[in-house]
């Protein structure tokens, strides 16, 4: 009798297939929903990282320059408001990017001689590998210790690494990405991972002229409509689906009453399509809706960190007042 070899799958690919699971899992919920919808966390493979840098980077999208305004002209302020007291401190960012806004403070803190790690935390494995390859590179001595995976679960993770004073940030206007009662349970669901005296520097985008704002999600060079699109290309590539990208239109809009501005993705025939050993009906003119981006006033702010159990303790606008990075202590 010939003798039998199993070769049993590596840890790597337990996790791989895990993911892919879920990322199923959660695409045909979604696709299989009244309405439809996507869920926005999946945008960030490597080109929806690309496209994202793009979208940041053009003309028409104000955030990106406005907070980097602040970080670069408010430094010092930013800084002495998170170093306290003195006392060391760990400082993990949720969603880091490529960590362009948030460098500048690292400088300056490293150059005040604030002892303190830093600790990024972002979803796309391509994004922590990047930034633990160039930071140490453009900011030496900076001590780093980079996290992959939802922000709760790596954020829980990061506050048993030590037990050091927390600063967590959450800039760019993350928290838009949230409809408003998501993000107050957000606020609240950060705030239990945290102890009196940690901080969190928030990014928030303000209501302004809706014309600026519905151009920042609809830019001429059309990096939001594939930013969009790429999603499907990925179902596509990972789940094996069939999608055809000439059978949707990207359509943004913004409600100036509420501050929601929403993404779609819009049918444009009727269609099927299959994934997952699923088939999903398509009717035309049926919309997926794809992201929100909120935007609040400051007492909408300040109440929402009041009610999450914080007390708002400084607020940092641009010149234009389009955008705020505002200090909150938890009590």
């Amino acid at each position: 009798m010939k003798n039998m070899h199993t070769t049993l799958p590596t840890e790597q690919q337990v996790i791989d297939h895990s993911a892919e699971q879920q990322f199923c899992d959660d695409v045909i919920a979604g696709l299989t929903a009244t309405p439809k919808y996507l869920e926005a966390k999946y945008f960030y493979d490597s080109t929806g990282d690309e496209l994202f840098q793009k979208i940041m980077n053009s003309p028409e999208y104000y955030p990106t320059d406005c907070e980097l305004e602040i970080f670069t002209e408010q430094t010092a302020e930013l800084a002495k408001a998170i170093m306290a007291n003195g006392d060391p401190f760990d400082l993990i960012e949720l969603g880091a990017g490529d960590a362009m806004k948030s460098t500048h403070l690292l400088r300056y803190l490293l150059n005040a001689d604030a002892k303190f790690t830093y600790l990024p935390i972002d979803i796309s494995g391509h994004v922590i590998s990047y930034l633990q390859n160039t930071l140490p590179i453009t900011l030496p001595g900076l001590r780093l210790n980079g996290l992959t995976g939802e922000y709760f679960d790596m954020l829980n993770k990061a506050t048993t690494l030590s037990p050091k004073r927390k600063v967590v940030m959450f800039l760019g206007s993350n928290i838009g990405n949230m409809p408003v009662a998501d993000a107050e349970n957000f606020c609240m669901e950060l705030r239990s991972h945290l102890s009196p005296g940690d901080i969190v520097l928030m990014g928030v985008d303000l209501k302004k002229d809706p014309r600026t704002i519905l151009a920042a999600y609809n830019d001429a060079e059309g990096n939001t409509r594939q930013f969009n699109l790429n999603l499907l290309t990925r179902i596509n590539r990972e789940l094996n689906a069939n999608f055809d990208l000439d059978k949707f239109e990207h359509y943004p809009m913004y409600d100036p009453e509420t501050g929601s501005c929403k993404s779609y993705l819009i049918s444009l025939a009727d269609q099927q399509v299959e994934l997952c050993d699923h088939t999903v009906e398509f009717a035309k003119d049926e919309y997926i809706y794809m992201e929100i981006s909120q935007k609040y006033t400051v007492s909408q702010v300040n109440y929402m960190a009041l009610h999450a159990g914080f007390k708002p303790a400084g607020h940092f606008c641009d010149s234009k007042n389009w955008f705020m990075d505002t200090i909150w202590v938890a009590v």
